[in-house]
């Protein structure tokens, strides 16, 4: 058997950035054409719940019971797509002209994170994330004076999440692929449903069509 080695080139693996980013905005009991959105600088995933209840009896824990776990996150962007007004409680009036407090619509939201290692750097592979029934909350805009040393604005929401079904599994929010271990061809198909096509809208599947795609024998072209 061979003994355990720390630190080889193949194992210096580290995770970084975010690209990629579409957003698709909830229509009906699904949701609507995907758009690309500029401007992401952090989306940070904050995980809640889970948390232990112990219970006693006879002088003893009888049983630890595990709250329920759920999803939430962080966008942070320099700007947003039209499309997310109404994720974030707006509404047109006319051309040009908005209004607030107005029933915020869910959306689905995925990205793309790199993998790097010491040998390809960033260009080893990538994670894609799909989160669902996302909800954003009311933030905070903060307009400042320009001055010698100017930002632009960065835009935050926080964002709750109500998980979706998955066929033999419990519900869940969120789905993360990774290049590395899945066939190229079936991840392509995957990113050609997310991404569009010249023939095909983007749109954004759900997990069990995804788990399909990935357990068919051949790949799927959508």
């Amino acid at each position: 058997m061979p003994t355990l080695t720390w630190d080889q080139d193949s194992d210096r693996k580290y995770e970084t950035g975010v690209q990629k980013g579409v957003l698709y905005p909830g229509e009906g009991n699904g949701y609507a054409t995907g758009v690309a959105w500029n401007g992401l600088t952090t989306i940070t995933e904050s995980p809640s719940g889970a948390e232990s209840n112990p219970q006693y009896a006879d002088n003893i824990k009888y049983l630890d019971l595990m709250s329920a776990e759920e999803f939430g996150a962080t966008i942070e962007a320099f700007t947003y797509p039209e499309e997310f007004g109404k994720c974030d409680g707006s509404a047109e009036l006319s051309p040009g002209v908005t209004i607030g407090q107005q029933k915020r619509i869910r959306f689905a939201l995925c990205y793309r994170t790199v993998l790097g290692d010491s040998i390809d750097n960033n260009d080893h592979a990538y994670k894609l994330h799909i989160v669902y029934g996302c909800k954003a909350a009311p933030s905070e805009k903060a307009y400042a004076t320009v001055n010698d040393s100017p930002e632009p604005i960065t835009f935050s929401w926080e964002v709750t999440t109500t998980p979706t079904p998955v066929e033999g599994y419990e519900p869940t929010s969120t789905m993360i692929l990774n290049s590395e271990k899945i066939d190229v061809l079936k991840m392509k198909a995957i990113e050609d449903i997310l991404y569009g096509t010249s023939d095909l809208e983007p749109r954004v599947p759900l997990p069990d069509e995804i788990i399909s795609i990935l357990s068919s024998g051949a790949p799927v072209v959508p």
